[in-house]
């Protein structure tokens, strides 16, 4: 245990070195994140028409109701956080439900 605790704090104490020295050796890198799409309902038929789902299966693939999937679809909700991020990945690509099969058809 005393390894691990060493190793931690012996790279926190070269980041805090780093960070107040005028001279960087330590490498930085930038990571941004793409936003959330917000999809309208069209958009959400067309990526399940394109999957081939029925809405009860489309509901079940996303880990949704069907009345979510129906609420979706008739623009009266709109999806979010986990479930957009799902919709991107399906819109980008077509072939992502059958290499994450986790609707049996």
């Amino acid at each position: 245990m005393g390894n691990v605790y060493d190793s931690i704090m012996a790279g926190l104490t070269e980041a805090v070195e780093d960070a107040k020295s005028k001279d960087k050796k330590l490498k930085r890198c930038v990571v941004s994140v793409v936003p959330v799409k917000m999809y309208k309902a069209k958009e959400i038929q067309d990526i399940r028409k394109k999957t081939g789902l029925s809405q009860k299966l489309f509901a079940s693939y996303m880990g949704v109701s069907l009345k979510t999937v129906e609420a979706w679809e008739a623009g009266t909700n709109h999806p979010s956080g986990a479930a957009s991020r799902i919709l991107s990945m399906m819109e980008m690509d077509a072939d992502l439900i059958n290499n994450f099969p986790f609707v049996q058809i």
